[in-house]
């Protein structure tokens, strides 16, 4: 039963710290990348309307958080958990996955920034959070 609960808490700090390490990078985006004059990047009517103006750079953040967001988050839900650590950071790559296909859907962006984001920034970003984690793990087991 611990383990469960363990585990359960292992996927929710996961998502929240996946969560903010993501939001964290799309605030800074415009500040170190500004968007196309006139488009808020806050507005998805505005990107709808001008998304002819973006250019590859524009992609770099999103893709960014993304994907440092679910290997955090992978990393964080790895070391949390007792058990199926492995299997956790999947779930979180999967819950983050499922957030990026609703957010294809919802906010225009270029069908090879659509593939590369689903494709490169979830699942295998979960398999490199779970490498992290098991690496901090076996560091703090050994660390004199």
């Amino acid at each position: 039963m611990k383990a469960f609960f363990r585990g359960s808490l292992a996927v929710l700090l996961g998502l929240l710290v996946g969560s903010i390490v993501n939001m964290g990078l799309v605030l800074l985006s415009p500040h170190v990348i500004p968007p196309p004059p006139g488009v808020d990047v806050g507005d998805a009517k505005s990107i709808r309307a001008s998304i002819h103006l973006f250019e590859p750079k524009h992609f770099v953040f999103p893709f960014l958080a993304h994907a440092l967001g679910t290997l955090c988050g992978a990393a964080v839900g790895y070391l949390v958990a007792l058990r199926y650590r492995l299997g956790i950071s999947f779930v979180i790559g999967t819950l983050f996955l499922a957030g990026g296909i609703a957010a294809a859907s919802m906010i225009p962006a270029p069908a090879w920034f659509i593939a590369v984001d689903l494709l490169l920034a979830y699942l295998p970003m979960a398999w490199l959070g779970a490498l992290l984690g098991r690496s901090l793990k076996k560091e703090a087991v050994h660390a004199p």
